[in-house]
């Protein structure tokens, strides 16, 4: 009577264990989906910027189709962007086009002085901390869900299906960037 009484609270245990486990799972799973979707909201919110920019900077700089271009087709690779490494990427293209794009309005005092430039610088500013932030966001899931499907016991049971997640990586330059306010320059 005893022996069955130990077993059956040793079984219960076990049960709770993997019941809570795989419950914690799927909570961290659900946050990073969650990181993930405000990353892209972010950077939809960009892209979407991006036109408004172009069209301004077309009105006062008649020869500067090279740095609208390379906008234009950073804006086209992250839309269609899938994955998270190749969203990274396409990220870095757009970062690289943007900075070559303000670098050309420097020449440009009028556009500089434009009040709808202006707000755009705001608008772009503000959008890169909100991606910033959602990247750290993203990535702080990502461990966490990583290292959990990796730990002793979970790791006994594959991790329940679930699959470890890309981290969303920037390079060491543009990590610099990213660390420090990111600077948009009209």
């Amino acid at each position: 009577m005893v022996a069955g009484i130990i077993i059956g609270c040793i079984v219960l245990v076990i049960i709770a264990f993997v019941w809570g486990s795989y419950n914690s799972l799927v909570k961290l799973d659900e946050r990073v989906n969650e990181a993930w979707s405000d990353i892209t909201v972010q950077l939809k919110r960009r892209a979407d910027l991006i036109p408004n920019l172009v069209e301004t900077v077309k009105g006062y700089t008649k020869h500067e189709s090279e740095a609208i271009k390379q906008v234009s087709d950073a804006r086209a690779k992250m839309m269609g962007a899938r994955s998270v490494s190749s969203t990274a990427e396409a990220d870095k293209s757009m970062l690289g086009a943007l900075s070559k794009l303000m670098a050309v309005s420097e020449s440009y005092p009028e556009l500089k002085a434009d009040k709808n430039f202006q707000k755009l610088q705001e608008e772009l500013s503000d959008t890169e901390d909100k991606i910033q932030a959602a990247r750290r966001f993203y990535n702080a899931g990502a461990k966490e869900l990583n290292t959990k499907i990796k730990i002793f016991p979970i790791n006994l049971f594959k991790g329940f299906g679930f699959k470890k997640r890309e981290y969303y990586d920037v390079e060491e330059s543009e990590r610099e960037k990213v660390n420090k306010a990111p600077e948009v320059k009209f």
